[in-house]
């Protein structure tokens, strides 16, 4: 998934490990396994080219006498416990791939090892209105974690997991193994593992973060994630020169702004071709705007097209989607709750006819052609 004009979300990801000096990584992918290992490569756009450690893709695969596709995130690092064992480490970091943030794992892992924890849980508070999108957690005084919800319906704590982990690996590993052997089980770190974990007397504590963190595991947190990026000043700083974010290069030519177009308050990458306007949005490599068009307040994902004339607003148009000339993506519709927060959503590879109209908060996805999405 595109983000930032020029990034992945892995890059988040990957990056912090390399600034916090985390040289072996193992990629949990169930999904688009041949474009993550083209990505990833080496390693070596986030100095992961180790001759000793490195970034590892570690897929689900049948093997003689078994073997299943991951059936929750336990169960990905279940199937992984020889790849672990390989590297015997005495503490295991697992973390989320679809998060933007930066951190430095090295200071989670020394309060980790001085509390003599078994799991450390990376926390935050988050507005009780999304609460129940999160693990939810009660601690004590000493930040020792009495209660776990996973995304409970009614929420009684605003203190969110943010899926970063530290777990003394032999206590992790009994755990996972227990919790394999358990047909009821969904396999899940938030659901199972981690309450099974408190349950049983094993020392969880939370690690409060006071910095920029976001799931953006939904269209609208996608879409919020990247305005932060262009907000004045920008809630999530790229430009930061000690904590860069490494990503792969595109090799691009660079950005053609033609005249008569107009640019204000957006990012702009390599390879992006601008006849029109673009108001706060995120452009990706290669986007193309044509005459006559209006960008607002939009995320635009690599190589898709505005045809001239067309309108996009507060919309995310996937990659390699086409929007027709004179379209208008996000109208203003009937349903003012819609105008109030909805984000149109164009998906990948589709092409909207020259000319068609869709309100605000509709999916366009070249099958059900129009429907709200949240």
């Amino acid at each position: 998934m595109s983000f930032g004009g020029k990034y992945r979300i892995i890059d988040f990801a990957l990056s912090n490990c390399a600034h916090s000096g985390v040289d072996t990584v193992g990629v949990l992918m169930q999904y688009q396994l041949h474009e993550l290992n083209f990505y990833l490569g080496t390693g070596q756009a986030w100095d992961l080219d180790r001759v000793h450690g490195g970034v590892y893709v570690l897929s689900p695969y049948h093997r003689s006498g078994g073997g299943k596709w991951y059936t929750g995130t336990a169960n990905a690092i279940y199937q992984n416990i020889g790849f672990i064992e390989g590297h015997d480490p005495e503490n295991v970091l697992v973390i989320s791939g679809d998060h933007i943030y930066k951190m430095d794992y090295r200071e989670m892992l020394g309060a980790h090892c001085e509390k003599e924890a078994d799991a450390t849980i990376a926390v935050m508070r988050v507005p009780m209105n999304e609460a129940g999108r999160f693990g939810l957690m009660r601690c004590d005084e000493d930040n020792v974690v009495v209660d776990f919800e996973e995304k409970p319906a009614e929420p009684k704590s605003d203190l969110a997991s943010m899926g970063v982990y530290v777990f003394n690996w032999r206590v992790l590993k009994e755990y996972l193994i227990r919790d394999a052997s358990d047909p009821a089980s969904s396999s899940d770190f938030g659901k199972d593992v981690i309450p099974a974990m408190i349950r049983s007397g094993a020392r969880a504590l939370a690690y409060p973060f006071e910095g920029y963190w976001r799931d953006v595991g939904t269209v609208r947190s996608l879409w919020q994630a990247s305005m932060d990026l262009i907000s004045s000043p920008p809630a999530f700083d790229l430009y930061d020169p000690v904590w860069r974010i490494y990503s792969k290069n595109p090799n691009l030519p660079p950005h053609y702004v033609g005249e008569g177009a107009r640019v204000a308050c957006s990012l702009v990458p390599e390879g992006c071709t601008i006849y029109g306007e673009v108001e706060r949005s995120v452009l990706s490599s290669g986007v193309y705007v044509g005459r006559g068009a209006l960008v607002r307040e939009s995320v635009v994902m690599p190589f898709a097209r505005i045809g001239d004339g067309a309108r996009v607003e507060r919309a995310i148009i996937a990659e390699h989607a086409v929007v027709g000339g004179g379209c208008h993506i996000g109208a203003p519709g009937q349903k003012p709750e819609k105008d109030a927060g909805g984000i149109t959503l164009v998906a990948s590879d589709v092409a909207v006819p020259d000319g068609a109209v869709y309100e605000r908060g509709s999916v366009i996805d070249g099958h059900t052609g129009k429907e709200e999405t949240e």
